[in-house]
């Protein structure tokens, strides 16, 4: 059956097409790269994968709950709505909330797609448009392995959320080389990997556990060529320059933080939609998540230089400012690290 059939809505209510405005630069210089993106650029050919044959796929998932993560990370979880529910009732949200959050990982990876094809083409330097061909075909991958387990496993979608839509619309459509990057590859990719890892570490099923973190490897390298890139550039800006993307970074930030809601849930469950949208707005569990998801923006942010007094006031007000704190080289190393450590198991139990 086709993806489309499997939308909670119809697909032509979601669909999406916009003008980009995008300027292409060739290089002429081949003799100079830097040999940090060129050492990045090996380990991206080194670390190409097969979806359908690293992933065993043979495995399913449990109809009731089917990462079989913990239920406390259902934020209605424990209230009087929660408890006044059948069995029934509560397998339908947790098949739900599931499917809609793998859902927007997989409209995340067609956004990101799409932004690296635009780095090639726009980006000046050719040791960056070497690398960001290495992503081109990590994305595909990424939709491939996504859509494979929502069409094959979990057998619903949802659509893309307003809110991640519109910060792809913002990355896509600016003619800067630098702004797709910052959107992309810094902000949309360093919360797809904190909320990866949630599910990476969290998930009993094996495979939907094994998915995450075969990703999240290849994220890790994306995320450390956003950083390579842009650490270089930013201290060539003027002041204005500069501000305008805190600014931005500022935005999008609280942007995502506030889109967590699961709103489109709630609506199609046919649940209390504003008394849902209370209880995720005070859960404890949402409070720590909206912090988290952060984790690896702040330090990023703070490294390639974007980092004035807007940028570290509304990080606090997050309570994310601790995570500057934290060494972003140490993490990405740690999600490659994962990842063959899940290699390994399969070659034990396999």
């Amino acid at each position: 059956m086709s993806t489309t059939w499997r939308y909670v809505l119809p697909v032509e209510q979601t669909e999406w097409k916009f003008d980009g405005n995008t300027e292409t630069f060739f290089t002429w210089e081949y003799d100079e790269p830097r040999e940090a993106l060129l050492q990045l650029y090996a380990k991206g050919k080194k670390q190409q994968w097969d979806a359908a044959e690293r992933i065993d796929w043979s495995q399913d998932l449990d109809p009731e709950n089917p990462m079989l993560l913990d239920d406390r990370v259902v934020h209605i979880y424990g209230t009087d709505l929660w408890n006044r529910m059948t069995d029934q009732e509560r397998r339908r949200v947790r098949h739900h909330l599931q499917a809609s959050t793998i859902s927007q990982f997989m409209h995340g990876e067609q956004g990101a797609l799409i932004a690296t094809a635009k780095i090639v083409q726009t980006v000046p330097e050719l040791d960056a448009k070497f690398y960001a061909a290495t992503q081109v075909m990590d994305e595909a991958r990424h939709v491939e392995a996504y859509s494979r387990l929502l069409h094959e496993k979990f057998e619903l979608a949802y659509p893309i959320t307003p809110g991640l839509k519109a910060l792809l619309e913002d990355g896509l459509t600016d003619s800067r080389w630098d702004m797709t990057y910052l959107t992309m590859q810094i902000l949309i990719e360093g919360l797809a990997l904190a909320a990866f890892q949630r599910i990476r570490d969290q998930a009993q099923n094996p495979l939907a556990a094994a998915v995450n973190a075969y990703v999240m490897q290849d994220e890790a390298r994306h995320v450390a060529f956003g950083r390579l890139a842009l650490r270089d550039f930013y201290p060539q800006l003027t002041d204005a320059e500069r501000k305008e993307r805190e600014d931005f970074v500022v935005t999008a930030c609280w942007h995502m933080r506030d889109r967590f809601n699961q709103r489109e849930v709630w609506e199609r469950l046919g649940l209390p939609v504003e008394e849902c949208l209370a209880i995720v707005d005070q859960s404890e569990t949402m409070k720590v998540f909206r912090s988290r998801i952060f984790s690896r923006i702040v330090p990023t942010v703070k490294d390639i230089g974007l980092w004035g007094p807007q940028v570290q006031e509304a990080f606090a007000a997050m309570g994310a400012i601790d995570f500057a704190k934290v060494d972003a080289g140490a993490l990405l190393e740690n999600d490659a690290r994962v990842a063959e450590e899940f290699d390994a198991r399969t070659r034990l139990f396999g």
